[in-house]
């Protein structure tokens, strides 16, 4: 036969129990980039979050590319460059970026070696959880038509925003 004080001792712990899971589901439904703060869809970013130096890698390799994004002067989207071997003054290459985010939700970024003819193609899909902070997708070399994984990841806001939330 229970107590009313062993009652209250087991309806208090199942509380804290109640309590603890639903602080631990709040936390995973954030980490999850579900949040106003992180939006899990491109689509539902400020294009300002994508203004800024990113850092790109190919086909898992170590090698760093260098990105710079800011604001497309003519429509809404992104322009900027790409700088590969920049560790390398007499290899680096500098090739120039324009693109948005799709009606699909992936970042599209058309890429030009001489500024009139397209040499290569991205498409990323933001990466839950990481705040557009990181997109995953294909690069497509027009030259060749092969196609390589890519990782952009924000590495700083532009100067004109340092010290504003991304």
């Amino acid at each position: 036969m229970m107590t009313t004080k062993t009652m209250k001792k087991k309806t208090t712990a199942t509380a804290a129990l109640l309590a603890g899971a639903l602080v631990l589901l709040s936390g995973c439904a954030s980490m999850s980039g579900s949040s106003p703060d992180c939006p899990a869809d491109a689509r539902d970013l400020p294009l300002e979050s994508l203004y800024g130096n990113w850092e790109a890698r190919f086909d898992n390799l170590p090698a760093v590319a260098a990105v710079q994004l800011g604001k497309h002067p003519d429509y809404d989207g992104v322009r900027g460059t790409i700088t590969r071997n920049g560790a390398n003054p007499a290899k680096a290459t500098v090739a120039q970026l324009a693109g948005d985010v799709d009606d699909e939700g992936a970042l599209s970024i058309d890429e030009s070696q001489d500024g009139r003819a397209i040499s290569g193609v991205w498409s990323g899909k933001l990466q839950a959880g990481s705040c557009g902070r990181e997109f995953r997708g294909t690069w497509r070399n027009a030259a060749d038509e092969s196609t390589h994984p890519f990782v952009l990841s924000k590495t700083a806001p532009p100067a004109s925003q340092e010290g504003k939330k991304q």
